[in-house]
Order: structure tokens, then sequence, then C-alpha cells
């Protein structure tokens, strides 16, 4: 399943995708002080609100390449063809509705509100998705670069409900751990993946596992604070570090929160696909086509 409208590869489009905004707090060595580094509100696509794209901000966050926020009340109509992926995993958090779904691992079904997907698209995959019902349909697309010794494997999806998603506190870990808590999902290791609810006038703290130096937040329902620094409607990178991170909700507030170790490879960028090499990509999308031509044989796409 998929609610990504534009393809990832680098053009001159994507230069204009981000409203970026630079702030560097001096007591970024203070523990929950961390500073920071960029803002953005991002960039809306009908019911899609991109946040991160694999040539402008995932850059700066990967193995976190791209990022996108989706909302039927902005847009009604929202569905997606069948597409393709290679070299990276999507994780798809419904927050609100149901999204049909299919994918070419074989996998099919109705995604409930709560519910998460993986797809580790690995050597190739081909999905789609679609909004069910007349409800509200909201959630976010995150994709995570893969290492060299997954990019090219065998494709796999997975579909947990809201009650298979383990919870610690008001945190529910879609990837990776926090604390004793362990994802069932198979995440490469070094990634951490959660969603916060807090309500108004709570504090929580989040304590990265160690050299997890990469970091953000994206909060679209709500209002924050760290380091009595505001943030609501907006995408923030937290400067390079492992220090905590300490918030107050000034509203009952909704976010995901990432981090992980730094992903060391370039990233060589295809049509919805994010490799290591340039000889991987092109094995990734000489699957991805094999595929297609498949279906177009079945009739699945034009």
């Amino acid at each position: 399943m998929s609610f990504e409208t534009i393809p990832s590869q680098s053009s001159a489009e994507d230069g204009a995708l981000l409203d970026l905004k630079t702030t560097v707090n001096p007591s970024a060595s203070l523990r929950g002080a961390r500073a920071i580094v960029t803002r953005t509100a991002g960039r809306q696509h009908g019911p899609v609100k991109r946040l991160v794209s694999p040539s402008e901000l995932g850059e700066m966050l990967k193995p976190f390449v791209f990022l996108d926020y989706f909302d039927s009340s902005v847009e009604a109509e929202m569905r997606f063809s069948m597409h393709p992926h290679s070299g990276l995993a999507t994780t798809t958090v419904l927050l609100e509705g149901e999204v049909e779904y299919e994918d070419t691992t074989g996998a099919s079904g109705i995604m409930p509100s709560g519910g998460v997907e993986w797809m580790n698209a690995g050597g190739g995959v081909w999905h789609d998705g679609r909004a069910r019902g007349d409800g509200p349909v909201r959630g976010y697309q995150l994709w995570v670069a893969l290492p060299p010794e997954l990019e090219l494997g065998e494709p796999r999806s997975q579909y947990l409900s809201a009650n298979e998603v383990p919870r610690t506190g008001p945190a529910r870990v879609i990837l990776g751990r926090y604390g004793n808590v362990e994802s069932p999902v198979p995440a490469p290791p070094g990634i951490s993946y959660l969603l916060v609810r807090l309500s108004a006038g709570e504090q929580w703290q989040y304590t990265p596992p160690v050299g997890h130096t990469v970091a953000w937040l994206s909060i679209q329902r709500g209002a924050l604070r760290i380091a009595d620094k505001p943030i609501s409607n907006e995408l923030v990178v937290f400067g390079d570090s492992d220090d905590v991170l300490a918030f107050t909700a000034d509203e009952d507030s909704e976010f995901v929160l990432g981090s992980a170790v730094a992903h060391p490879h370039n990233l060589v960028l295809g049509y919805y696909s994010v490799h290591t090499s340039s000889e991987a990509l092109l094995a990734g999308e000489t699957r991805i086509k094999e595929i297609g031509a498949q279906l177009r044989r079945r009739g699945r796409i034009g």
C-alpha cells in the first residue's frame, strides 16, 4: 500500500518541496536540550503532505529517506494504482480509517485504524492502496533505506492490527525497540520509530538507544515544547547526538518520532527506488520491469 504522489528521484521540483528554517541551540550539549537544527512545514499535494524526500532531508536523516502525512479531509479521493519499489522498506501507520491493500508478495486485505504495514521491497515489489468507506483516513508513510545485504533480498510484507503494535507508556513501538518493548516488525537493526500520544500538560522524554545520533519528529495534531521551543504542524530535525529529548504537550498531541544509527551508504536514487550503488539500482529496476511485464500480461496495469 502506498500514498506517495511523486517519485523519489532528484528533480528541479524537489528543491521546492521543503520550506527549511535552521535554528541552532547553543545549549545542545545539555541533556534534554538537544538542538533543533531544521524545521519544515512540508509541501501539500492533494491529500498528501510531503515532509521528507530522498534528495533533500533524506540525505540528512538517512536511513529515514522519505516521509508523507496523508489526510482525506484535505482531499477525499485517495486511491493509488499499482507502482513499484526496490532497495527500501515502507512503513505505513494508519491513524484513522480503513485502507484496502494488495502487493505482489501475494498479500491483500483491509488494514484497520491503528494498523501498521511493513513492506520490505528488497529486490523489487509492486503494491497499491485505496481508502475504504466514507470516514476520514489519516496516517504516515515512511521509507527506510536498506543496507547492502538487504537491498536486493526477497521482498516481504507484514501487516499488524492495532492490538499487535506493542506499547510502552504513551508510545507505540512501530519499528525497533524502546526500553524493554520491541516491535514484531523485522526492520534492520539500529532503527526506532514510535507513535506517541500525549494529553495536554503531560511530560515525556525519549532516551535514544546508544549510537542513535539521527533523530526527528513530525507533529500534525497538537503542540509540543522542547527546551522551551514550540513545535506544531511541522517536522523538526535534531542535532547529531544521542542525548535525551524531553517534551511537554501544550495541548492534546499526536506525533511520530524516529531515531537511528546513521546510514553510512550513499543514496542512489531511481524512480521509487533507493539503493546504495548504481549496480544495485540497475538490478532492482530490472526486476521491477520483469514484475511489471507480468502484471501487464494479467491486465493489472496499463
